[in-house]
């Protein structure tokens, strides 16, 4: 058997698939691709997670459209964080142009234009759905470890969650807490004392910068009502293919916190709510996170560990997390760990640090007798990867240098006016636009703080009448001892002119 014969075998047999998969493309060895040799993914495996890595330009996102239109196909949702805005023209039919067709015929796969159903969202005030939580949601824990709070803080952060459930009183946004902050350390300093105890007014001042460094960077925006439904994730089309939600993320690259938060609770969400599916034929969901080094660049340590933590028990609601990034080394070693797919674009290497981190991406993937890893992925084209993957057993698939089959959608970005087309005819973006602000901590604080100045001034006149009264006389009280004095000194004399009667008589 030859050398090429031995490779088709090998990956031909390493990516056997019995129950439904998908087809990134054709196996490749020096440089020459293979049609009868295709790189399937297993539905049932995509919800152990994975990694889209690789240099700017060489052709990460055409891979990620790529996944995300088969997906779809397959009646499974997707959720796409699009940094970069490269992502809307999944919403319209691509174009068959000779160098895609030739692409194709190397590999074997029939080439067909399509486009997707697409539901375009926002965490800021770009158009599109509106995606929203309340504090509430969040609890004490998990906004905690946002605003990477200390075991004290954090103990202050439940007190106030704590007063808040007890006086009914719902923390729906920023301003609700910043309010019940100043509250307790002012008005109500001596009402929280009585019943929770002593809270030290530098640990809410700390906690009060953080908020407010927090909300600078849009999370005003992000807190509040009405809150996004997870299930409005999970949504088809009338032909059946799972809904492509886009989440708008161009104006927050700046914001890697805000980022953080939103992601962190999504997840959170995402696995509360969602039931235990175990091992199922296909995940109910998959999440694409672009750019994902501004997810852990920021983040704290506390924050990293509740990632992994969802990371790890999410795949069993069904699940799939794949992170893409320009180095792999950018995703914590303790997600990578936890990942199934891994799909590795080319890598550049201009510096001794480039050529050390491409020695230990090289690490990460399993041995090839065909391939020199650390040369390949220097030397990998455009729209080509390494690729390894997990079979249906949850073996490790072979390594696999990969042409990838191209997108069936445009390859470009919407314009101004489909964008527009898109909102106007969704029914989550009417679902989604109305701002509620219903009554909360901050009005309800606000009413009892009156109340209580109100109480004040009441009993600070009261007792500057009391003041008066004790200090100069009431107008009756004198005329009473003006009488007095004028009936006392008539008595005096009259009884004086009584005796000078009697001793004239004499």
């Amino acid at each position: 058997m030859s050398r090429k014969e031995d490779f088709i075998q090998h990956i031909n047999e390493g990516y056997l698939s019995k129950g439904e998969s998908i087809i990134l493309g054709g196996a490749m060895l020096d440089g020459e691709a293979f049609a009868d040799a295709h790189i399937k993914i297993p539905l049932k495996t995509l919800n152990r997670h994975g990694l889209i890595a690789g240099a700017t330009g060489t052709g990460k996102t055409k891979t990620i459209q790529v996944l995300s239109e088969q997906l779809s196909s397959f009646g499974i949702p997707i959720l796409m964080m699009d940094i970069k805005g490269d992502f809307s023209g999944i919403a319209k039919e691509g174009e068959e142009k000779p160098f895609i067709t030739e692409r194709h015929a190397k590999i074997n796969i029939p080439y067909k234009i399509a486009r997707f159903p697409v539901e375009l969202m926002s965490l800021s005030e770009q158009s599109g759905v509106r995606l929203r939580s309340t504090i509430s949601e969040f609890g004490p824990v998990l906004f905690s470890r946002i605003l990477d709070l200390n075991d004290t803080q954090t103990g202050v952060i439940s007190v106030i969650f704590k007063y808040c459930v007890d006086n009914k009183m719902p923390l729906l946004d920023l301003k609700d807490i910043k309010k019940v902050i100043n509250y307790i350390t002012e008005e109500g300093k001596a009402e929280i004392e009585e019943s929770y105890g002593k809270i030290s007014t530098s640990t809410t001042g700390t906690i009060l910068r953080k908020i407010i460094e927090l909300e600078q960077q849009g999370a005003d925006l992000f807190f509040g009502e009405m809150s996004f439904d997870i299930n409005d994730l999970m949504r088809f089309d009338e032909n059946g293919k799972g809904y492509i939600n886009i989440i708008r993320l161009t104006d927050i690259q700046d914001k890697p916190k805000l980022f953080s938060t939103f992601m962190l609770s999504l997840l959170a969400e995402i696995y509360n709510q969602m039931p235990e599916k175990g091992d199922s034929d296909q995940p109910e969901l998959v999440i694409f996170i672009d750019e994902a080094h501004l997810i852990f660049k920021e983040a704290s340590k506390t924050l990293l560990e509740q990632i992994e933590t969802i990371v790890k028990l999410i795949r069993s609601k069904g699940v799939g997390v794949y992170f893409i990034t320009q180095n792999p080394m950018d995703v914590p070693s303790g997600v990578l760990a936890q990942l199934g797919l891994k799909i590795q674009h080319a890598l550049r290497a201009f510096t001794a640090n480039d050529r050390q981190a491409i020695k230990q991406t090289a690490d990460n993937y399993p041995s090839s007798d065909f391939y020199k890893t650390d040369e390949l992925l220097t030397s990998l084209g455009i729209g080509e990867a390494l690729v390894t993957a997990l079979n249906e057993k949850g073996i490790p698939t072979p390594l696999a240098a990969t042409m990838m089959r191209a997108p069936a959608s445009r390859m470009d970005v919407l314009t101004e006016s489909e964008i527009h087309d898109i909102n106007a005819k969704s029914k989550l973006v009417r679902k989604y636009s109305e701002i509620i602000d219903r009554e909360s901590a901050y009005e309800m604080l606000n009413k009892k703080i009156a109340i209580i100045e109100e109480e004040v001034a009441k009993r600070e006149e009261d007792q500057a009448v009391e003041k008066r009264g004790n200090s100069e006389p009431s107008t009756a009280s004198a005329v009473g001892k003006s009488v007095l004095k004028v009936l006392t000194s008539a008595t005096f004399i009259r009884g004086a002119f009584g005796v000078l009667r009697k001793l004239l008589r004499k």
